[in-house]
């Protein structure tokens, strides 16, 4: 027993003296199996993530098992717009059509005349389609007879403040135009308008507007068939690299349509092939789509004339205005492009006059709802005119709805035109304004009817129409053609309205109830303007007639101020007293409201009901929550 102990001594001994002395391979053995193991674990994981690749982590659990994201989807299809007069724009939308198809894409055919862009197309912000407009130029550089009505929504829409500039962020879109280069001077118009009126509205082009030649002498390609076919073919590669999720690299400085990024190519290929593409890693994220200088030259014009007009600082041009009388807006002088441009949509009449259609006159034609004064003295929207006769004004509204684009001034000093001419052509340009909705989808046939006889007229457009010197007689012509007159003023002007005839309902707008606020908020161009102001109260509650209060909250300016608004009522003794909270006009130079300034309903509504405390002989009579506004009446017109 003990010499087989021995033995197995031995043997571990001699084994362990072995290794000892071999240690060195032993080391190099176990550092390669390590390496090796390594090695195998590492071609694995490359191998799994290569299989796996594009699809995500299980994010949440249904019944206990897994669910995976889907997949990320970068166009969800096609929709292609087309205006067109003489079927070649259909045509051509077909064979585009026809083309995406074979891309597996979803897509859509729209005749612009079956679209109501009013209640659709800012769902293409949020539906990650790709909108292709087909626009064709008619006669005099007007849109085809089926794509006015979508052109001039769309016209509406980039020049008017409610919108904002980023109405459409999030649509994408591609624009190709048919004209004929004979007609130079309205050569492509309507696509040219289209496409800009869509980059104002913040949407993102996907290439650079292309356009078609009817004339194959100018053509491009020989034909207009051959340059559409050349756009498509480019179109049609730029789309399949959106639905890649590529876009093209930029550095994001990119200044009047000159990309500025490293690594650019030719102009013509910048502005229609992919180049050097990088993943599309934020799907959210806005893409650097390409730009134009046409446009951002407009917009620099634009911002440009964007400062007040104020006549009484125009220094050597209105001292020529008091020697000369000339019109206010001559046709012909300076002011002509900017003030086109200041009042779109506007219809100018004469020198100093102006019509323009309201968004609740477009509302009622639909059958929709009309605005606050529908709701309470029953005005039909779509039968109102809104006009005035003076364009002027005296004071510079904090909230001024026109952005003081109109000029300014204290007394009538102008070549004046007649009231019988203003109201003619008041009513014709109405008349023109409604029948651009004729045929237009949602429109009542009975309405539109209605329409085109004008019952009211709102006297509230913008400036101070009382200081017409022939107000009375513009009135009377009104009253004359069975159209009843509501006439606003801004309590500066105590003689004018103490001399008025009456009219239907005359407004005075009560804007502060102290000297202070009142000199912050209406900016008067009167020195004595408080005096005015209490004066002009003080003359309507002379007047026999229905009268009116408007008072405009604005939040931190003039909401803490009950028992001054308390005095000014039993001063002015108005029939009904309109409290209204503050439009937002968007950003503006001449202002520094915000969002912030705007009160909430509930907040007006407990203003008033305040107020309403403080006037026992008058009450809380209706309400008109969509316009922000409640109406308080005297206990004597129950």
């Amino acid at each position: 027993l003990d010499v087989s102990s021995m033995d197995m001594w031995n043997f571990f001994s001699t084994c362990l003296v072995s290794l000892w002395l071999h240690r060195f391979y032993v080391y190099s053995a176990v550092a390669f199996g390590i390496s090796l193991w390594i090695i195998v674990q590492f071609s694995t994981a490359k191998t799994k993530k290569k299989v796996t690749e594009g699809v995500s982590a299980p994010d949440k659990l249904v019944n206990g098992y897994a669910t995976l994201q889907a997949e990320e989807v970068y166009v969800a299809g096609v929709k292609i717009f087309y205006g067109s007069q003489t079927g070649t724009a259909k045509r051509f939308a077909k064979g585009l059509a026809e083309a995406v198809i074979s891309l597996n894409l979803p897509v859509e055919v729209v005749n612009m005349g079956d679209y109501d862009p009013d209640d659709c197309l800012a769902e293409e912000t949020t539906s990650r389609n790709v909108c292709v407009f087909l626009v064709a130029t008619y006669t005099d550089g007007q849109p085809t007879e089926s794509a006015a009505w979508f052109c001039k929504w769309l016209e509406e829409a980039a020049n008017d403040f409610r919108f904002g500039k980023t109405y459409l962020k999030g649509l994408r879109y591609a624009v190709f135009g048919l004209g004929n280069s004979v007609y130079v001077d309205h050569y492509n118009t309507a696509g040219r308008n289209v496409d800009r009126w869509l980059w104002m509205l913040g949407a993102s082009r996907i290439m650079t507007r292309a356009e078609g030649d009817c004339n194959v002498a100018r053509s491009r390609h020989g034909s207009i068939e051959a340059d559409f076919e050349a756009w498509k073919a480019k179109f049609l590669s730029r789309l399949q690299a959106l639905c890649r999720g590529r876009k093209k690299p930029c550095s994001g400085k990119c200044k009047k349509g000159k990309c500025k990024s490293p690594g650019k190519q030719s102009k013509e290929s910048s502005d229609h092939e992919l180049q050097n593409a990088s993943e599309y890693e934020n799907p959210e994220a806005e893409e650097m789509f390409e730009t134009s200088s046409e446009e951002e030259a407009d917009a620099e014009e634009a911002e440009g004339t964007s400062s007040v007009v104020d006549v009484e600082d125009l220094g050597n041009i209105m001292s020529h205005v008091k020697k000369a009388k000339v019109p206010l807006f001559q046709r012909g002088q300076n002011f002509d492009g900017w003030i086109y441009f200041l009042f779109s949509g506007y219809r100018l009449i004469g020198s100093h006059s102006g019509v323009k259609l309201c968004r609740w006159t477009k509302s009622m034609l639909r059958g929709r709802g009309g605005c606050y004064k529908h709701t309470f003295y029953g005005i039909e929207s779509h039968r109102c005119m809104e006009a005035t006769p003076s364009l002027a004004c005296a004071n510079k509204c904090v909230f001024c709805w026109r952005h003081h684009t109109n000029p300014v001034g204290t007394e009538w000093r102008w070549k004046m035109d007649q009231p019988e001419v203003i109201l003619q052509e008041a009513i014709e340009n109405h008349q023109n304004l409604i029948k651009q909705f004729k045929g237009v989808s949602g429109v009542k046939a009975d309405r539109f009817e209605e329409a085109m006889t004008a019952k009211h007229c709102a006297l509230s457009l913008v400036g101070e129409p009382i200081m017409y010197p022939q107000i009375n007689r513009f009135v009377k012509l009104l009253h004359q053609r069975g159209i009843s007159s509501f006439l606003v003023t801004n309590a500066q002007f105590p003689d004018e309205i103490r001399n008025l005839e009456p009219v239907t309902q005359l407004y005075v707008s009560v804007d502060a109830s102290t000297k202070e606020s009142l000199r912050r908020i209406d900016r008067p161009l009167f020195r004595d303007f408080w005096q005015r102001f209490l004066d002009s109260l003080k003359a309507l509650s002379e007047k026999q007639q229905r009268t009116v209060y408007r008072l405009t909250l604005v939040k931190a300016w003039n909401v803490d101020e009950l028992k001054a608004y308390a005095d000014l009522i039993a001063l002015g003794k108005p029939d009904f007293i309109e409290v209204k909270g503050v439009t937002y006009c968007g950003e503006s130079s001449a202002s520094n409201l915000t969002m912030a300034n705007v009160p909430w309903h509930e907040e007006v509504v407990h203003f008033v009901q305040e107020l309403a405390g403080l006037i026992p002989d008058y009450e809380i009579a209706c309400e008109h929550e969509h316009s922000n506004c409640l109406l308080i009446a005297h206990k004597k017109v129950r």
